[in-house]
C-alpha cells in the first residue's frame, strides 16, 4: 500500500538529450517539414482554416420552361407538358402520354392477365384491383369490375415528344448567408445567352438536351421511360476577396440511377385525369399515364471570412503537431538503433527524495552510468534508477 502511495505522488520533468546523429537528425527535420507543409498548403491555403464559415445557406428558386412541340397530331405548349405550372424548384416535363379517353363509372372486364377466368368462382367479390372492385362475375374470360370503364391498357406503344430535347429551362436563384448578411443572385448582366460549361458557365438558361448529355445520359432512353435529373447550383464564396467573385457553379446528375438499372418499375411515370361533364349531366374523364423528365434544382454552398479565433486555434495546433517528430525519433532511438541502451540511460533517471541534494559532492554525473555498481535498471521503461 505504501509503495502505491509513493508511486502516485511523483513528479516528472523534461530532460534534454542532444543526439548527434545524421540519421535521427534527417528524420526529425523531414517529419517537421512534412507537418509544416501540410498545415500551410492544406489546412490554411486549401481548406482556409483561418476563416469562420457559414453553411446555413438560405435559397429561393424560380423556374420557367419555354418551347413547343407536336404530339399525336396536337401542338403542345408549356401549359400542356409542364407539371406543376407554378415554376417551383421541382417540376416535370412530359415526354410520353398513354391516354384512355371517355371513362365513365360503370361495369367492365379487367384487362390485366392476372384476372383471367373461366367461371365466376375464379373472381372474388369486392376484391380491390388497380382499376376498381371485382363484382364476382366472369365476363369475356376476365373478371368484371366496378370502376372507371373502359379500363386502361398501358402496354400500347406510344412515341416520345422529340421536340422536348430543345426546350429551355430558365432558373432564377437567389441566396443569403445570414452570418455575414450577404445576399447574391445568379442573374448575369444579360440573359441573351445559353449555358455552356466553357463558353457561358454562368448563364442560367439551360437546354434540356444539354442537361441530359452533360449528366452522361441519352435523351431518347430517358424520354421513353422517364427519369429524374438534377441541376445543382453551388455557392462556394470566399468573402475575403471581392464579393463580385462569389458566383454560382452548375453541375448535372441523374438522381434515379438505381431505378434506371432495375427491371422493377424503371424510370419515372405517374397518372392524372381530366374531368368533363356531358350534355346529359353525366361525368366522364380522360385518364393519362404520363412519362416525363423530372427536374430537381438543388442549391448548396457555404461562405467564409477571416476570423482571428480559428486562425489562432489552427496555429497552435500546427506548433503542437510539430512535436510528433520528437515522438517518432524517440521511438526509433529507444527501439531500433544501435546504442539504444545508452540512449535510455541518458534520457531517463529516477531520483528519490531520500537522496542527497544535487549540489552534494556525492552526486555523480551521468558519465559514470556505465560502470556504477549502485545503478539499477527499471524493468518497465528501461530507465536507470541511480542511488545517489
Amino acid at each position: 500500500m505504501m509503495g502505491c502511495v509513493t508511486d502516485f505522488f511523483t513528479y516528472e520533468t523534461t530532460k534534454s538529450v542532444v543526439v548527434k546523429s545524421w540519421t535521427i537528425g534527417v528524420i526529425n527535420r523531414a517529419v517537421q517539414l512534412l507537418i509544416i507543409t501540410y498545415f500551410v498548403c492544406w489546412v490554411f491555403l486549401h481548406e482556409k482554416a483561418y476563416q469562420v464559415r457559414d453553411s446555413s445557406i438560405e435559397s429561393s428558386v424560380m423556374t420557367k420552361v419555354k418551347g413547343v412541340g407536336r404530339y399525336s397530331k396536337k401542338v403542345m405548349d408549356v401549359a400542356d407538358y409542364v407539371m406543376p405550372p407554378q415554376g417551383s424548384s421541382v417540376f416535370v416535363i412530359l415526354t410520353k402520354l398513354i391516354t384512355t379517353p371517355e371513362q365513365v363509372q360503370g361495369y367492365c372486364p379487367e384487362t390485366d392477365d392476372k384476372y383471367k377466368c373461366t367461371n365466376d368462382s375464379n373472381c372474388t367479390r369486392n376484391k380491390a384491383t388497380s382499376n376498381g372492385f371485382l363484382t364476382g362475375r366472369c365476363v369475356r374470360s376476365y373478371c368484371q369490375i366496378q370502376g372507371w370503364c373502359p379500363t386502361e391498357n398501358d402496354t400500347v406503344h406510344m412515341p416520345i415528344l422529340n421536340e422536348a430535347e430543345n426546350f429551355t429551362i430558365f432558373v432564377k436563384n437567389s441566396v443569403r448567408f445570414p452570418v455575414f448578411e450577404f445576399e447574391r443572385g445568379n442573374l448575369p448582366a444579360s440573359l441573351n445567352c445559353r449555358y455552356h460549361p466553357k463558353k457561358s458557365p454562368f448563364c442560367p438558361i439551360f437546354r434540356l438536351g444539354d442537361i441530359i448529355s452533360l449528366a452522361g445520359q441519352n435523351f431518347n432512353n430517358i424520354a421513353e421511360k422517364g427519369g429524374v435529373m438534377s441541376i445543382k447550383i453551388g455557392w462556394l464564396c470566399d468573402l475575403d476577396q471581392s464579393w463580385d467573385l462569389c458566383v454560382p457553379r452548375y453541375s448535372f446528375t441523374r438522381l434515379d440511377g438505381v431505378s434506371e438499372k432495375s427491371n422493377l418499375s424503371p424510370g419515372y411515370n405517374f397518372r392524372y385525369a381530366r374531368y368533363f361533364m356531358g350534355s346529359n349531366g353525366s361525368e366522364f374523364r380522360t385518364l393519362i399515364k404520363a412519362y416525363g423528365i423530372r427536374i430537381d434544382v438543388l442549391v448548396y454552398g457555404n461562405a467564409g471570412k477571416f476570423n482571428i479565433i480559428p486562425t489562432l486555434i489552427n496555429i497552435v495546433a500546427a506548433f503542437t503537431s510539430v512535436g510528433v517528430g520528437t515522438v517518432l525519433c524517440d521511438i526509433i532511438l529507444l527501439n531500433f538503433l544501435k546504442g539504444a541502451d545508452q540512449y535510455k540511460a541518458k534520457k531517463f533517471e529516477e531520483i528519490s527524495d531520500t537522496s542527497p541534494a544535487f549540489g552534494s559532492h556525492v552526486f555523480k554525473s551521468d558519465q559514470t552510468l556505465g560502470g556504477r555498481g549502485d545503478e539499477k535498471r527499471s524493468t518497465d521503461s528501461g530507465a536507470f534508477s541511480i542511488g545517489l
